[in-house]
């Protein structure tokens, strides 16, 4: 059985159950270092729970899978939170999905306009880097310590469906603890 879900443009108000929208589209920002730069204040609150843990800031450089994409395999974070901030203007495909009765459920998908980043929360299933279009480097903020390679898998509700995940056209200006878990298949077509 085939599942069409169809990737909305990435907002605060439609991700705020999954997590936290990185952009300067934000209420709380002020100038500073006499006022030659702005300073958006607490985008997200960085989380990292368990033994030895710590903060950590990491580059990764996301290649692009070929579209139509077949989503796979969503992870989670079960001891911290991960950011995701492009160091580039391109978009890229955020999948998330809340907890099921028995994993992952039903997969939600966002496309991000040029200089928006996400902050998933711990525990929260997501799809992984996925750059739209060529390889793409990234800012990766997520907790380090003991226990950081551990990782927890997850079936996407439906278990065996396919699922079929079309982004909207959106205007485009040219390691931690996880959690993994296969899913349905997903196609993208940008």
């Amino acid at each position: 059985m085939s599942r069409i879900v169809t990737a909305r443009p990435l907002t605060r108000e439609t991700f705020a159950e999954f997590g936290d929208v990185l952009d300067t589209d934000w209420d709380d920002h002020f100038a500073i270092n006499n006022g030659k730069c702005e300073r958006y204040h607490a985008l997200a609150r960085a989380q990292a729970e368990g033994p030895n843990a710590s903060v950590q800031l990491s580059l990764f450089r996301g290649q692009p899978y070929d579209f139509p994409l077949k989503l796979t395999m969503v992870e989670r974070h079960p001891f911290g939170s991960q950011a995701f901030m492009p160091l580039s203007p391109a978009p890229f495909l955020v999948v998330v999905c809340h907890d099921g009765p028995e994993g992952p459920a039903e997969p939600q998908a966002f496309v991000t306009r040029p200089g928006q980043g996400v902050n998933y929360p711990r525990n929260l299933w997501h799809g992984v880097l996925t750059p739209i279009g060529g390889s793409q480097d990234f800012l990766v903020v997520d907790r380090g310590g003991d226990g950081a390679r551990e990782r927890t898998a997850g079936v996407v509700a439906g278990g065996g469906h396919r699922s079929r995940v079309r982004p909207r056209e959106v205007p485009v200006t040219r390691r931690a603890p996880c959690a993994r878990k296969s899913v349905p298949s997903a196609t993208i077509d940008p």
